[in-house]
């Protein structure tokens, strides 16, 4: 696999801030894919940066034991290239944030908790060319199982009208928890994963598991497009204020997004760290970021600069971030979306975070022809 020409190789006293950074940070964050995948390789991306040539720089972090930014730094300089990644519109990459909320939960449904979380059903399947049905959205990676083989599942609407009451898994219904706030389940949906403090006492996470498949549609899109906010005030805070202040025009602008997203119950072992997301190791705030898969490999660090962002410390973002997450709203080789955190402070970060930035990847030295040590 040859690198692609969307990289342009660089030195790292060409980027900006880079003697700056808290690279011990970014370390501990690499650290745990490099532990991880000794379980399992992560999937090479299209742009030909491989898995494999990950070997020696992962082998070295898992017995490795840098003790401040200098030493963190000279690791990743002593195993990587950095290239910029050219965005496909010629211009600035886009970062967006993303954090777990926290919301109280009910594990049974009241007068008060009447808003569910649900696990995945037992007739979602996964979709793929081998089992996919002539004329189907090739969009769709998950469908519903019938006799007459897979159909395309039932969307938010539909799920949220009662498509799934009295479904179980096991015995047990769907329910994972019940939330107070459509607005706020919505959201849950939206970031994919919350630490719930449920009525009974229990502190629990919930992560993605599935989705229904159909393609995501933001409510700030649609509020944009119908005039109701300026594209550029659209924010978590503004969409959440114009839901307060239309509460009956909810369903109208939520069931415009068709995708439905499915949860699964873990525990929080560490209140310190986030979610474990796509790249099965918990999320580090302020350093993961989601990226685009298909094009990117997980554990692939990227030195992201975005003069204009300083919602996470009021300086202007210069950040060492591992790839550790993804998501369908994060497409293009110079996109990202910047975990900030778990609970309210880190969704105001999050919820504001829509800037310019430009991204260059730390490449292995391997796939770097006359790189050397």
């Amino acid at each position: 696999m040859s690198l692609s020409q969307a990289f342009s190789e660089k030195s790292f006293g060409d980027l900006p801030g880079w003697d700056e950074d808290d690279h011990l940070q970014a370390f501990a964050a690499f650290r745990r894919s490099a532990l991880y995948v000794l379980t399992k390789p992560y999937r090479s991306g299209g742009l030909g940066i491989d898995f494999n040539a990950f070997t020696e720089a992962y082998a070295a972090a898992r017995t490795a034991s840098p003790t401040d930014r200098a030493q963190a730094r000279a690791f990743f300089e002593r195993h990587f290239i950095p290239a910029h990644i050219r965005a496909e519109n010629g211009g600035a990459g886009l970062v967006t944030g993303f954090y777990e909320p926290v919301v109280d939960a009910s594990p049974v449904r009241t007068e008060r908790f009447t808003v569910p979380l649900l696990s995945r059903p037992a007739d979602l399947v996964d979709i793929d060319d081998a089992n996919r049905p002539p004329g189907m959205d090739p969009y769709l990676a998950f469908g519903r199982a019938t006799p007459n083989g897979p159909v395309e599942y039932f969307d938010r609407g539909e799920i949220e009208r009662g498509a799934l009451a009295g479904k179980a898994v096991a015995g047990k219904g769907l329910e994972i928890a019940w939330l107070a706030d459509k607005v706020d389940a919505f959201f849950v949906h939206v970031q994919g994963a919350a630490r719930l403090i449920m009525t009974d006492g229990r502190l629990c996470r919930v992560t993605y598991a599935a989705k229904s498949g159909q393609r995501f549609t933001g409510p700030g899109q649609i509020l944009s497009e119908l005039g109701e906010i300026p594209l550029e005030k659209v924010t978590m805070q503004s969409i959440r204020a114009w839901f307060k202040a239309h509460p009956d025009r909810m369903d109208e602008i939520l069931w415009r997004n068709r995708s439905y997203i499915f949860f699964r119950e873990m525990g929080v072992d560490d209140p310190e760290l986030g979610p474990i997301a796509a790249a099965k190791v918990p999320l580090t705030r302020g350093r993961s970021v989601a990226v685009d898969r298909l094009l990117h490999t997980f554990g692939t660090p990227f030195y992201i600069n975005g003069p204009s962002l300083t919602a996470f410390d009021g300086k202007p973002f210069r950040r060492l971030m591992i790839a550790q997450d993804t998501g369908s709203a994060i497409t293009g080789p110079a996109r990202g979306d910047l975990f900030a955190g778990t609970g309210d402070a880190a969704g105001d970060i999050a919820g504001v975070v829509r800037n310019p930035a430009d991204f260059y990847a730390l490449i292995p030295r391997p796939l770097v022809p006359g790189a050397g040590r």
